[in-house]
């Protein structure tokens, strides 16, 4: 029903409707859209949503959820519970509970009334909210199109704007058509609205409505449409005036003016406050209590709260309906706009302020039911400046967010009872943990919050305050503190487990506090085992094998004696991975099957193991077993209802196989969906390597020259702790530089090769040596190679010999630095490679089509004409075959430079050395002889730095890409 004082009719927003209905049109075709409508307060977003709804329940059913004003500290996920629960008033529970597949449990983590009626799926402490949401509503939708309206995001919580972004994210399928709105003044500079809203621009099924004000011949169609007939011009332009086009201003001052004598009011809290000072001193009282409780309040919630008899509160009620300031339905209150709510709260007296809420925060206590309304009496409790009560309704419902996997309001609530603790005598025992333990706590908050930078400001106010003499909980700290850094790719975590290994030695006894964020106490002996296990897997990360076996099995040696399943099965990962990349590759493929048994009661194990198995395979050359393992992990994930969560790792493990086995389209499908979804730089790099690899060997040299400046700082960042991040990003960039023609620039990428502080990781060296030869083959070609390079490429690659795929590898580093100068044109050596990959299941998908077009190149070097058309042929053939564009379009070029036929009718030569300066045909000549750019200039009187700008400038010309080929074309095309 229409407030009296609302226009009849929407004026000035008919285009934003249109433009809703036909987003609306494209979800019913299965399509799911998300629009975004912002604008000032008073705008109009409420009455556009309004009108959206009511043509939309014709086809769809319409579900809105209203984001809670609790000051600093939102509820966790109140608009998405409004949603859920009106699903379940719809469909009934059973029907969202089967809808929810395998995850259907997690929903009692919104709705907790649903407890009795989910079976536990035994998927132990995943957290699948995210995934079980989206299923639900993808499922529903398959029968009944849905609208999702959420109102006033400005106020939600982070794990509501969490949610938001990965139902944004993944929903592929579905009639499903999600609307938010927000307040734009109070979205200001780091705000964590901004953060979603720069993602959903980026999305092309997301839609941004940005709400203009109204001009002047639009609020005047207002106008009369309130009025029933046309105002006098003065009237109007007072009205126009002073509302600035702003539609719910323009109601207000039309209101006062039909109602009230005297002129109308100038400043906004005067217009805001006008109706409500005519009230009666009941009706004023009562909205003075709604105020403090919220935009919206539950009939029952404020029958407890109100002073007065049930009478007298529908009578004060119904007339601040009438007075257009309240509008109520069938179970609450809320005020017609939260404009009108804000002023009233501001002009409350203290003591009242202080009054009011206290009553609030006792009713919610006293409520009966499951619903979790903590974060609410905490609330109430901290406006009411009663710290005594808010100290320990913070720690409640800091423990219920974490409950529903809310952790950004978990970390807020552990901060906000930090900021009480001094103030209220006997905090410990009401706490029943020491500050430090509740700091610890925060900290693991923030950083399965996604904030590692502030979990590791925390973590370090904990460990100041902490005595070094309590050597368990200080082990415990500093072993945290290792964690977060690992999390953010921040090297100095092995020098703190190293410290904390040293505060509890073999045989300690006792427990380490609480830090852990669930609360729960650890034995001396499952720390030092947790504290051995990640020891030893950050030692693994930074290819110190020998240090990390050992760390490894004394963990495992613990986690026995302490009877810890969990802790044995990722000792034994951590074991097994170390020992293959060692050499010992039976006995650690025998513990990574150890770690596969123990972790049979473990979703977190298990999820490790599939993790670390499946990349020993691919590094072993196992593509298909590799692939297997993580395909077995994403099927679980999804009998467990977290395949779009926790089954993503797993996706992204997947990968690495698929490409090596030339499943690209597939791979590329993996990576959009990994990376979009996974916060982990760690995870990330590891994707957008792979991710440069393809739009590289794909032929997209600019997408992945733009991809590569975005990330390589990040990368190299991470690569200073994880060697496999070290090693494999330096081979894609070169690989990238070479496709560019920019060999130099590739030999810089390639320096991490002789770092004083090089470490082998064998399956990641080997690539990355055939990719070094490449490039120093290239120097070479333009005479710029440096001294001593392959000597010392040779020896690298001795140290890895005994790795599987070493001797595939091997051949390749020998061909591309085979021939008379070195640069990868003897025929024979590159025959011998192509007969290698093309039997051989431990090639990569992409190395035949690039070994016959290198065989092409080499014979083309040589004069054999029908072997290198032969050779090239070959090459695009397998190069088409797999999407390979890079190698395709080399071959092209270098057949159409040779003057080669790849069809039946011969091509043209492009070469001509006639277009060659006659000082470049000098420096041409002298490169036929076989001289360098120095003995070049020696004989021509100039600096080597000119003879290379002029050999840079033949091959450009020449279209050659190497010296010995720029002879060799020169000489055909005279």
């Amino acid at each position: 029903m229409k407030s009296p004082a609302s226009s009849p009719a929407m004026i000035g927003r008919e285009s934003e409707l249109d433009l809703l209905r036909e987003i609306f049109a494209l979800t019913l075709e299965g399509r799911p859209q998300g629009v975004v409508v912002s604008g000032e307060a008073g705008i109009g977003k409420t009455r556009l949503l309004e009108e959206f709804r009511d043509f939309a329940s014709g086809e769809a059913l319409v579900l809105t959820g209203q984001c809670v004003d609790l000051g600093a500290v939102a509820a966790p996920y109140s608009p998405i519970q409004s949603v859920m629960r009106g699903l379940v008033a719809a469909l009934g529970a059973d029907a969202v509970l089967e809808a929810g597949g395998p995850g259907a449990e997690a929903l009692t983590a919104l709705m907790p009334e649903l407890a009795p009626r989910a079976a536990d799926s035994g998927s132990g402490r995943l957290n699948r909210v995210h995934d079980t949401v989206a299923t639900v509503l993808e499922t529903v939708s398959r029968q009944n199109p849905l609208v999702v309206v959420l109102e006033d995001l400005h106020w939600a919580d982070e794990g509501t704007l969490d949610l938001l972004r990965f139902l944004l994210r993944v929903l592929g399928s579905g009639r499903i058509l999600v609307v938010l709105s927000f307040r734009t003044e109070d979205v200001s500079r780091g705000h964590p609205l901004r953060i979603l809203l720069s993602e959903l621009d980026r999305s092309r099924s997301v839609t941004r409505v940005e709400l203009r004000r109204l001009t002047r011949s639009e609020a005047r169609r207002q106008v009369v449409e309130i009025l029933g007939s046309a105002p006098d011009d003065e009237a109007f332009d007072s009205v126009y005036a002073r509302s600035e086009g702003v539609p719910f201003f323009v109601e207000e001052l039309v209101v006062f003016k039909s109602t009230c004598e005297g002129e109308l009011p100038w400043t906004v809290r005067e217009l805001l406050l006008a109706r409500y000072e005519r009230l009666s001193d009941e009706a004023q009282h009562l909205l003075r209590l709604i105020s403090a409780g919220g935009v919206r309040v539950d009939h029952s919630l404020l029958s407890e709260v109100f002073s007065g008899d049930p009478d007298a509160l529908e009578t004060a009620a119904r007339e601040a309906v009438l007075a257009n300031i309240l509008v109520a339905d069938d179970r609450s209150y809320a005020f017609r706009h939260a404009l009108v709510r804000e002023a009233i709260l501001t002009d409350l007296l203290p003591g009242e302020r202080a009054r009011f809420h206290s009553r609030f925060a006792q009713a919610l206590e006293a409520m009966p039911g499951e619903r979790r309304v903590a974060t609410e009496v905490a609330y109430h409790w901290l406006a009411a400046h009663d710290v005594g009560r808010a100290f320990p309704a913070a720690l409640a419902a800091m423990t219920e967010a974490r409950a529903s996997y809310a952790y950004g309001t978990a970390a807020q609530m552990g901060e906000r009872a930090l900021e009480l603790w001094d103030s209220v005598p006997d905090a410990e025992i009401i706490a029943s943990r020491k500050k430090i333990d509740l700091l610890a706590q925060t900290a693991s908050a923030l950083r399965n919050a996604g904030e590692g930078k502030r979990s590791l400001a925390v973590i370090d106010r904990a460990l100041a305050d902490c005595p070094r003499d309590e050597g368990l909980r200080y082990a415990r700290l500093l072993r945290d503190k290792a964690l977060y850094l690992g999390n953010v790719g921040r090297p100095g975590s092995i020098p703190l487990l190293r410290e904390a290994l040293e505060l509890v030695p073999a045989g300690s006894s006792g427990y380490a506090g609480t830090s852990g964020l669930a609360g729960s106490t650890m034995s001396a002996g499952e720390l030092r085992s947790g504290l051995l296990t990640a020891l030893a897997s950050r030692l693994m990360l930074g290819a110190h094998f020998k240090e990390s076996i050992e760390s490894a099995q004394e963990a495992l040696a613990e986690a026995h004696q302490a009877g810890s399943d969990r802790h044995a099965s990722i000792a034994s990962n951590v074991l097994g991975s170390s020992e293959i990349n060692s050499g010992l590759i039976t006995e650690g493929r025998a513990h990574l099957d150890d770690a596969r048994v123990l972790s049979e009661n473990d979703t977190s194990a298990r999820l490790r193991y599939r993790v670390n198995a499946s990349d020993a395979e691919y590094l072993l050359g196992h593509y298909a077993e590799a692939l297997g393992i993580a395909q077995l992990g994403i099927q679980r994930a999804r009998e467990l209802g977290v395949e779009r969560s926790s089954g993503i790792i797993l996706k992204s493990n997947a990968v690495d196989p698929l490409i090596a086995l030339g499943q690209w389209d597939r791979a590329d499908s993996f990576i959009d969906s990994a990376i979009r979804l996974l916060p982990s730089p760690t995870f990330n790099a590891y994707l957008n390597r792979a991710r440069i690899f393809l739009l590289t060997w794909r032929g997209d040299t600019g997408a992945a020259a733009r991809l590569w400046r975005s990330v390589r700082t990040s990368m190299r960042e991470l690569g200073e702790v994880e060697m496999q991040v070290k090693l494999g990003t330096p081979r894609v960039a070169a690989e990238l530089l070479l496709a560019r023609g920019e060999p130099a620039e590739a030999w810089n990428e390639l320096s991490v090769l002789f770092d004083a502080d090089h470490r082998p990781v064998p399956g990641y060296e080997l690539p990355l040596l055939a990719t070094a030869a490449r490039t120093l083959a290239a120097l070479r070609a333009s005479g710029e190679a440096p001294a001593g390079a392959e000597e010392r490429l040779c020896a690298l690659l001795d140290e890895v010999s005994w790795w599987p795929t070493a001797p595939l590898w091997a051949a390749i580093v020998d061909a591309e630095l085979a021939g008379q100068h070195g640069t990868g044109d003897d025929p024979d050596a590159w025959q011998r490679v192509v007969d290698i990959v093309a039997s051989d299941p431990l090639a990569q998908a992409h190395l035949p089509a690039y070994a016959a077009y290198r065989l092409g190149q080499a014979r083309v070097a040589v004069g054999d004409r029908n072997g290198a058309a032969d050779a090239l042929r070959d090459a695009i053939r397998r190069a088409d075959a797999l999407g390979a564009g890079l190698v395709s379009a080399q071959a092209t070029a270098l057949a159409s430079r040779a003057g080669l036929s790849l069809h039946s009718t011969p091509a043209r030569r492009t070469a001509d050395a006639t277009e060659l300066t006659a000082r470049e045909r000098q420096v041409l000549d002298l490169i036929g002889q076989g001289l360098t750019n120095r003995q070049i200039g020696e004989r021509l009187f100039i600096s080597a730095k000119t003879a290379s700008v002029h050999v840079s400038a033949i091959l450009r010309k020449l279209g050659a890409s190497s010296r010995t080929e720029a002879a060799f074309l020169a000489r055909e095309a005279v």
